[in-house]
């Protein structure tokens, strides 16, 4: 007789296709509800990076560079998050801190992957 086949890691560790589709779902339906804060700081977190990335793909791609693009980057980056939690989710803000503490939760990593975008990009593509 053979042995029990073992299950995979996502099911031994509690965490399935559900739990990760139930978050994605609530994050894309306005005015969730979100019993656990880190989910929704993690969906903030995410959606930062893939910002990020797509931001410094856009900027490398026309020929921006300096200062504006960095204000334009901070500016977007800032009021997309500012707009998703207020607005579309509508969560209250002092449940996470304040709107400061959401607005810059994964920022940093967000700038440097738009940063590592934004360089590659424009420097293969516009770089003479």
């Amino acid at each position: 007789m053979s042995s029990p086949k073992p299950k995979p890691i996502q099911e031994r560790n509690g965490v399935g296709k559900k739990c990760v589709g139930s978050v994605l779902s609530r994050a894309m339906t306005s005015n969730s509800e979100w019993p656990d804060k880190d989910e929704f700081l993690d969906v903030i977190y995410w959606s930062r990076q893939v910002l990020g990335i797509v931001l410094g793909m856009v900027w490398g791609f026309i020929p921006l560079k300096g200062f504006i693009g960095l204000f334009l980057f901070c500016l977007i980056n800032a009021a997309l998050v500012y707009f998703y939690a207020s607005s579309f989710q509508g969560v209250d803000e002092e449940e996470f801190g304040g709107m400061w503490e959401l607005t810059k939760e994964g920022f940093v990593t967000s700038f440097a992957g738009f940063l590592v975008m934004w360089i590659i990009l424009y420097s293969g593509l516009h770089y003479d």
